[in-house]
């Protein structure tokens, strides 16, 4: 990778609502699927991967289950029990011995699941019984996505309880924060889009009836820490997961514009990414009018916004200098770079994973990463 800026807002401090962080380089979530299927409780190895990368200005943990009807793929974690809590409660110790701070993302994968992966074998749910065009990674290999069943009332208000249980066992955790998944074809984007969304009563139909179910997630979520401390992660234009909406910008804008009112911590945004891109081939760059889609609806965003996608330490520089980001995030590059911050700020050559290891297994290709030895310096 090549430098050709001098980062200097890179590497300055910065606010993310009450969460103070040292630099502008955030560890995007990342799914490894280290986790104990049966338990979902995070990993033996989870407490040192996490803080072999605490020098990021934040860390965003990997998605991780709200409740045991959130599941849709293999060894991913939970936090809706006291075992996982006393699990996660070592990584953030972890990363705080190491300076860093931390939230873990929350998600529901709604209809992108498969019975094997939930209790008692019960169907996925979902904004209405429409089938994902998708893969669910089960024990027994991957396996076409169930047909869902319709969320009713009754349904809804259990999952935006149990979002609100697994935010108060967040603090308990010791995280700083909570990073809501709403992004990337799980539950709450299946509530936002008109592709999925298929339903006639007051969460469906108009973008400010399919922004609801979102919106009293993150109310729930405030109310159970307070809004300071909860970020939400968003991908307007994101086909991963068979997802599509007929007027993106308008959607997104409505949400967006009332989601900024609740005061959140940060807003973070999938810009570019290789499998869930703005409505093209997966590998793809925003064009420039689809970039200045992500302009306008940055404009009705006043709080932290995370910029993420596809960012190389140049690109992210011009984001923060243009005052458009107020950090970046990076995910794969922190696979085999433990140490990216510094490597980033003193121009280290970027180490690359291997793609076998990104899912399962133990230590290797996770925890077992060396930090970046100039050969001037005695090791």
């Amino acid at each position: 990778m090549e430098f050709t800026m001098d980062h200097k807002t890179l590497f300055t401090p910065a606010q993310l609502g009450k969460i103070a962080i040292s630099n502008r380089i955030v560890m995007a979530p990342l799914t490894r699927s280290r986790a104990d299927d049966a338990t979902d409780v995070p990993s033996e190895f989870a407490a040192d991967y996490y803080a072999q990368r605490a020098s990021a200005g934040l860390i965003v943990t990997e998605a991780t289950q709200m409740s045991r009807m959130a599941k849709g793929y293999i060894g991913t974690p939970g936090i809706y029990d006291d075992a996982q809590v006393r699990a996660w409660a070592k990584v953030t110790d972890a990363v705080h011995a190491a300076g860093g701070k931390i939230v873990v993302q929350l998600w529901h994968v709604g209809r992108s699941s498969h019975p094997d992966l939930l209790p008692d074998h019960a169907s996925p749910v979902a904004p209405s019984a429409i089938q994902a065009d998708s893969i669910a990674f089960t024990a027994s290999g991957p396996k076409p996505c169930a047909p869902p069943v319709e969320l009713d009332r009754a349904g809804i208000r259990e999952v935006v309880a149990d979002f609100a249980k697994s935010v108060a066992n967040a603090r308990r955790a010791g995280f700083d924060g909570v990073e809501i998944h709403g992004a990337n074809g799980y539950l709450i984007d299946q509530f936002i889009r008109d592709r999925t969304n298929h339903r006639s009563d007051e969460y469906g139909g108009t973008a400010k009836n399919r922004a609801r179910f979102a919106l009293e997630i993150a109310t729930a979520a405030s109310e159970a820490w307070d809004a300071g401390h909860i970020g939400i992660r968003l991908s307007p234009f994101g086909t991963y997961g068979d997802m599509g909406d007929s007027d993106p910008e308008n959607t997104f804008g409505t949400l967006i514009e009332q989601l900024d009112a609740l005061g959140l911590a940060y807003l973070h945004m999938v810009e570019e990414f290789p499998f869930a891109n703005i409505q093209m081939e997966p590998g793809q760059a925003p064009s420039r009018e689809q970039r200045a889609v992500f302009h306008r609806l940055r404009a009705f965003w006043n709080g932290a916004y995370i910029a993420n996608g596809g960012l190389t330490a140049d690109s992210a520089e011009t984001l923060l200098e243009d005052g458009y980001a107020t950090a970046t995030s990076f995910g794969r590059p922190f696979i085999a770079n433990p140490d990216l911050v510094e490597r980033f700020r003193n121009g280290w050559p970027i180490s690359q994973g291997d793609s076998s290891l990104y899912y399962g297994g133990g230590a290797k290709g996770y925890s077992d990463f060396p930090r970046y030895q100039p050969a001037n310096v005695a090791v």
